[in-house]
């Protein structure tokens, strides 16, 4: 069951998402204070913020900016202000949407789930040291910069991962492409594995991979 935390300061509304949250099949955490609106979301767990733009003592779009320098999930910003201005600050400051009051439920729920869907699309994802490995997209991200690999290299790059630390074989390699449907020879493997090193290097990685002469390759 996805947790949503409310932080919306008009209690009839508040309690109104939290009926048809729970409905919905969601649990649901209620904000009710504001004293230390930052610090109570940033010690809470969730899955999604349903978070109000105008909150008593801070605004909103602050929290947002805040909350995304520590953690990329879900936010939806709530607003009866039907201004442009804060929809485009808001997702210029990582929102993953904008709804304003008074909001369609089924639209909101709507969003919730699309949200929901997507972070299950992209839930292939492993870790290299301090580095997201986005397999499904072909992606190494770090601090904000992003390595795009070939499907090739990816595969490649996964399959040592997986098997960090020991000897994968290049007929293990191979058996791995070919059963992603690409054929590769021996030559191409090398190819393969030499722009990958390559592009590792570029993006701050440096000796990662290691050959084992007559073995194979070693992810370090």
């Amino acid at each position: 069951m996805k947790t949503i935390l409310v932080v919306e300061d008009e209690k009839t509304i508040r309690d109104e998402l939290k009926e048809l949250l729970e409905t919905s099949g969601y649990n649901v955490i209620l904000l009710e204070k504001f004293d230390n609106t930052l610090n109570d979301i940033l010690n809470t767990e969730f899955d999604l913020l349903l978070l109000d733009i105008n909150l008593p003592k801070v605004n909103g779009e602050f929290i947002l900016k805040e909350i995304r320098k520590t953690t990329n999930v879900p936010i939806i910003m709530l607003t009866s202000r039907a201004n442009v201005t804060d929809e485009v600050l808001s997702m210029s400051y990582g929102s993953d949407d904008y709804i304003t009051k008074p909001y369609n439920p089924n639209i909101l729920l709507l969003r919730i789930g699309n949200i929901f869907k997507r972070m299950e699309k992209n839930i292939n994802v492993i870790t290299y040291d301090d580095i997201k490995v986005y397999q499904n997209k072909g992606m190494l991200v770090k601090d904000n910069k992003e390595l795009d690999l070939t499907k090739n290299e990816m595969i490649i790059f996964s399959l040592l991962l997986r098997n960090r630390g020991n000897i994968v074989t290049r007929d293990e390699l191979m058996t791995e492409l070919w059963n992603n449907e690409e054929y590769v020879n021996e030559n191409a493997l090398t190819v393969n594995i030499s722009r990958l090193r390559a592009k590792l290097e570029d993006f701050g990685i440096e000796n990662a991979i290691e050959t084992k002469k007559g073995q194979g390759y070693k992810l370090l």
